[in-house]
């Protein structure tokens, strides 16, 4: 079994927990946990570190990461003030709510906070026409909104309430969300499948799958859900042209459900 690496050697190495693209600029931003908020040009090459900090304060645990692919600018979460990466857990079992969004200005590169005090924000997600931000927590198993423009700018409420742990949250193409679950409340921690929401009474006989991904309309109702063997966790799920990308922070391949 390999050995964990210590903390030291992780915060050295770097964990890229959050990827997301500027279609228009070909860049390629990075939420590392440890090394802040990165880029890379389309031409690749070494990474640029763009941000380590807000406000005097430094990022302790970077995560999710979302570009506006209209200005350029980018949405990203310090998921705790208080716990590193490393210990993640820790901020499930003692309630932390240290936690910031915050946004990388592409024009005046400059990064302000949104929103703090925040119980573990994870994934983060522009809405289709930009009004808005969507945030996954991890903590209470929700997703909520920060509204950026009209008159509910700077006003965070609760979208959804969420049957397991999120992750990543990403737009479906749809004017809706795919979130998804690392574990399912109440269960513990194959082959996925997609289950309209009007067939979840059939679904429920199968025992030995777990539910790992939701998708969301607009106004929070859950749609549809994604299942998997049990012992599955999902990370990420993303729908382009009708198939379902997915990645697992536990698995060594990507999956895809046509």
């Amino acid at each position: 079994m390999p050995v964990a690496p210590s903390e030291e050697t992780e915060s050295l190495c770097g964990r890229p927990l959050g990827l997301a693209f500027h279609r228009n600029s070909g860049d390629l931003y990075i939420a590392d946990a440890y090394k802040g908020l990165m880029r890379v040009g389309p031409d690749g090459g070494e990474s640029e570190v763009l941000a380590t900090g807000v406000d005097g304060v430094p990022f302790n645990f970077v995560n999710g990461i979302e570009v506006d692919q209209a200005t350029g600018d980018v949405y990203f979460t310090d998921s705790s003030l208080t716990y590193p990466r490393r210990f993640n857990t820790e901020i499930m079992m003692n309630a932390d709510a240290t936690v910031r969004l915050l946004k990388y200005d592409a024009g005046t590169k400059q990064v302000t906070v949104l929103k703090d005090g925040l119980p573990y924000p994870n994934g983060v997600a522009v809405s289709h026409d930009t009004t808005y931000v969507v945030v996954a927590h991890t903590v209470p198993c929700q997703t909520h909104k920060y509204y950026l423009q009209g008159q509910k700018a700077g006003q965070y409420e609760l979208m959804a309430d969420l049957p397991g742990y999120p992750d990543n949250v990403r737009p479906d193409g749809k004017g809706g969300y795919w979130v998804a679950l690392n574990q399912e409340k109440g269960h513990s921690s194959g082959e996925a499948l997609r289950i309209p929401k009007t067939a979840k009474a059939e679904a429920e006989a199968q025992t030995n799958r777990a539910l790992v991904g939701v998708r969301l309309d607009g106004h929070g109702v859950e749609v549809e859900e994604l299942t998997a063997a049990k012992g599955v966790t999902l990370s990420e799920v993303t729908e382009r042209n009708g198939t379902l990308w997915l990645g697992s922070v536990e698995l060594d391949y990507i999956g895809l459900v046509a």
